[in-house]
């Protein structure tokens, strides 16, 4: 039996990597998908892939750093489904690296934007939604970069994924009681574009693995695959969590 039939979610950062894993797993799984990201051509190819393979998508194009898109965002998955079961706020940027003497306020601002305060927008509009339907499951992508480790030049990315978490604890604490589930999922490295701009040689990616117990980094759909488990009925009593899919980066020390 497929474990999101009948279920309506929500997954930015869509057009590619695991946000674009996450969104076919989804629709495979039973749920209708509205994909959102700000790469149009990319969101409707993903669509036509998801309805060949029998689903039900919708593509909403737009930046979710724009408090105007996180509520039609809401509005139009609503309007088109009545109903919002799943979000998974996966949407982020790697943002400009370097020591914080060097970075710019605006460098700083971009990532937090982006990776953090687009999460406070996600939760405003989509909780009501979810209280309307009785239940939800709110999933944000957060990162081990600031959760069990602090990699230099990072001091951007790791202060938003970090916020993420304090986000998810606050939220699951106030709507538990409602029936709304929240989480953060922290990936460990994975074969993204994102990745890509921190590691892009084979030295690099070669020192990028070993980094993990496992001594390798995942595939976009190994990480769709928790994030398929924190939306459904599979993790029913898992809410505040920092749900680590790391490869054992984490507790590596050889």
């Amino acid at each position: 039996m497929k474990s999101l039939k009948e279920k309506v979610a929500i997954v930015t950062g869509a057009s590619s990597g695991i946000g674009r894993a996450t969104a076919q797993l989804f629709a495979k799984e039973g749920a209708v998908v509205a994909v959102a990201a700000r790469r149009e051509k990319e969101l409707n190819i993903l669509v036509e892939s998801i309805e060949r393979e029998g689903g039900h998508a919708l593509a909403i194009c737009g930046d979710v750093s724009e408090e105007s898109f996180a509520q039609r965002l809401v509005e139009e998955t609503m309007e088109q489904f009545g109903q919002l079961d799943i979000a998974f706020n996966n949407a982020g940027v790697l943002g400009a690296m370097g020591p914080v003497t060097d970075m710019s306020k605006t460098d700083w601002d971009q990532v937090i934007e982006t990776n953090l305060t687009s999460a406070f927008m996600a939760a405003k509009y989509q909780v009501p939604a979810m209280l309307s339907s009785g239940a939800g499951s709110l999933i944000f992508t957060s990162s081990f970069v600031g959760y069990t480790a602090g990699m230099p030049g990072m001091a951007a990315y790791a202060a938003s994924k970090a916020g993420l978490i304090g986000l998810t604890k606050v939220l699951a604490s106030e709507y538990g009681s409602q029936n709304i589930r929240v989480n953060s999922l922290l990936p460990g490295g994975t074969d993204t574009a994102a990745a890509e701009e921190f590691a892009n040689t084979p030295e690099a990616l070669e020192f990028v693995a070993n980094l993990h117990a496992m001594k390798r980094i995942a595939t976009p759909e190994e990480i769709a695959q928790s994030a398929l488990y924190l939306a459904s009925e599979a993790s029913s009593f898992t809410t505040g969590s920092a749900f680590l899919v790391d490869g054992g980066v984490s507790i590596n020390r050889a």
